[in-house]
């Protein structure tokens, strides 16, 4: 059976030869750059749909409870996806400081 090579990282593969490909830092500074946007606008819904079952919870007292719960998993996912986008600034940056000590603009 024919052994199967993975990549398991978009910026890191390795080529043919089994040396390290050349490392495209502009590239990789952008992916993390699109990565934190995108997890600041997670962090934004989530926070806004926790918000809004926090109004519910004042506006349906029947379903209290089932609004409470929806409440506080939206303020986790909030919590978490600022994690995430805080992770993907400093690996933005890590990135930049990459790009700039290979000498490149």
């Amino acid at each position: 059976m024919p052994e199967v090579k993975h990549h398991h990282h978009l910026f890191h593969h390795k080529k043919d030869e089994g040396e390290p490909a050349e490392v495209d830092y502009a590239r990789e500074e952008k992916h993390h750059k699109h990565k934190e946007r995108l997890a600041e606008l997670d962090t934004l819904a989530a926070g806004a749909y926790a918000l809004h079952e926090k109004h519910q919870l004042k506006k349906d007292p029947k379903n209290t409870h089932k609004h409470k719960i929806k409440e506080e998993i939206a303020a986790a996912v909030a919590v978490s996806s600022g994690g995430f986008a805080f992770h993907e600034h400093h690996e933005k940056k890590a990135a930049r400081k990459e790009r700039k000590s290979h000498g490149h603009h």
